[in-house]
This record gives structure tokens, sequence and C-alpha cells, in this order.
């Protein structure tokens, strides 16, 4: 399973399909054939392993990171080509939650496919997550990113906010904006660069959120990414539409408004903050109102991960009780 964990992350971490890998075993439980999910439109993860094979020896097992999906859709349901190919364990890490493609597992089971769940389900919902979560809420995984000072100030008194965080900082947000699947946002480039200036292969769609019309001279319309304005201030108007365009991961980097907006609607599922070893003063906070009032209504945050960017720091974090 570790072995197929490592193929999972071969695969896009952005578009509507998961990260998925599979390893098919021989009866003494020799890898014999290895696959893992490219994209939407590719074959999945079981069914590109399978392909390396002119045959399924007898008492073969599938060792699989997400249940066998159990819909058809651009692809066929792979629980049904396990079954055809002659497969007869099937072991796999963490259930699919999907509204169409769960209960691959049932399917194999009532044609006589051994079924074995839980092999390293921890590791597969963490390196899943995204996806999890968005299938499970049936909106896509949101993320808030912002960088501020150390006295929690996004922009100086004069409004000034270039730079506040160092070129280490900055090329870690355009790496994760590569990896995901659209961003919303006011004017911004909102492309994804390289520490070179080039661009990554992967640009995430630009969100632009609103009911004016907006100027074709604006930078988010330029020919360097794919753009949408969405008419309508509707949070959950906008993340459905998102979700129905395949939308799974959102990144929300629009300033101290719309941020406050997402976490007082409790629309989140973690926060990356950008910290400077600087100070400013004045009134340019963050995060503004998000309608609490006192301590004991604060909103209670897991820090999930920690680290050094050059000079700055790099904070996840996630609202208590998720990962």
């Amino acid at each position: 399973m570790r072995r197929a964990l490592e193929l999972a992350a071969l695969g896009p971490a952005y578009g509507v399909n998961p990260q998925v890998g599979a390893l098919i075993l021989d009866k003494d439980l020799n890898v014999i054939a290895e696959g893992f999910h490219k994209g939407s439109g590719t074959p999945h993860a079981e069914v590109d392993a399978l392909s390396k094979l002119a045959s399924v020896p007898e008492g073969s097992t599938a060792v699989v990171t997400l249940e066998p999906c159990n819909h058809t859709g651009r692809t066929g349901p792979c629980a049904q080509a396990l079954i055809a190919a002659g497969i007869s364990r099937v072991v796999y890490a963490t259930k699919d939650p999907g509204n169409e493609s769960a209960n691959g597992a049932q399917t194999l089971k009532d044609a006589g496919v051994e079924v074995i769940f839980g092999v390293l389900e921890d590791q597969a919902k963490k390196q899943g997550r995204i996806w999890l979560t968005a299938m499970q809420k049936q909106r896509p995984f949101i993320t808030l990113k912002w960088a501020q000072t150390l006295d929690g100030r996004s922009a100086a008194s004069d409004k000034t906010s270039k730079w506040i965080t160092g070129s280490v900082a900055r090329e870690d947000v355009h790496f994760r904006r590569s990896q995901l699947d659209a961003i919303k946002y006011d004017n911004p480039d909102l492309t994804a660069r390289k520490p070179d200036g080039s661009r990554y292969e992967h640009q995430p769609l630009r969100v632009v959120v609103g009911k004016s019309e907006l100027s074709p001279d604006l930078r988010v319309f330029n020919d360097e990414a794919p753009t949408v304005q969405l008419k309508t201030h509707d949070l959950n108007d906008v993340l459905s539409q998102l979700w129905v365009r395949g939308t799974r991961h959102v990144l929300v980097e629009g300033g101290a408004e719309i941020a406050s907006e997402f976490i007082q609607q409790r629309l989140f599922d973690e926060v990356l903050i950008y910290q400077a070893p600087l100070l400013l003063g004045g009134s340019n906070v963050a995060v503004t109102d998000i309608g609490i009032n006192t301590m004991a209504d604060a909103l209670q945050l897991t820090f999930v991960e920690i680290k050094q960017l050059g000079a700055d720091l790099f904070i996840r974090a996630t609202p208590k009780g998720e990962k």
C-alpha cells in the first residue's frame, strides 16, 4: 500500500478526479503491474495497472489507495473492470465518499471477490484530504490564504503591500497555485509562475465575483490563464457554480474583506498564512469583522504545519476537529 500511495502522488493534484495508485500482485504477492490515475478522462489507476498485463494470473490481488469506483462517467467503473479481469482479492485504503462513485466494494463482494479495507487508511486520507473533503461536503475544498506581518497587518497605512513576504514565500505560493483548480480574487495576475518567471504547465481558473461589468483591460482578462466572472455575491452560489464546472479546490486570496466573509460563513477548510518578521501598525488588518464579539466564541483552529521559508513563517491551520 505504501507503494500504491507513492504512485498516487505521481498523478495531478488538481481536477475533478482524485489521486489514486494501484498495484496488481500475483498469488505469491509479487508485484506484477503498477498504475496511477493521470487526470480526468484517462484510465483510472486500477485499469492503468491492468493494462500492463496480457492476462491476470489466477489468484491475483489488486491493492488500491481508494475504494474502486462504481460509476460510469468518462471511463467505466473500476469495480467491474477488476471483476472482468478475474481479480480474486482487492485491498484498499479508504472509502470513496462520492454520491455516484461509491459502493464499489459491495459490487466486488457480490461478485465473489474478497475485499479488505483500511490498510494505511490514515495516510491515504491525509494524501487525498482535498478531494475526500470536497466529496463529503459536495462543494469545493476551500483554502484561504493571506500574507501578514507579526502584528497581523496585510498592508501599510498608505495601502502598500508589496512585498510583505520574501521571494521564498512567494515561490511557495506560486507552486501551490499550480496544484489547484481555481483562484478567487478581484483583479490579480493570478498565474502560477516558477522562480525563473516562466509559467507552470497547469494554470488554475481565475474567478472574479461580482455583478458589475468589468473592463477588458483588467489584468485578470489577459490570456495567461482561463478566467470566469460569476455575477453573484452569494458565496454558496459561487461554490455551487464552480462545483458544476468540476472545480474541487479553490484558493481564496482576495484580501481582508473576502477572507473575512468566507470565515464568517464558516466556508473554509484550511488557512494558509505567510507571516513576515515585520511590524506595520495601523488599521489594515489581514482579517476584519467575522461576527465574533467575545473570546468564548472565538473560532478554534489546529496548527497542522509550521515551517520557515527564508525569513518568513508558513502556517497551515484547519478548523478544530478537521485535518
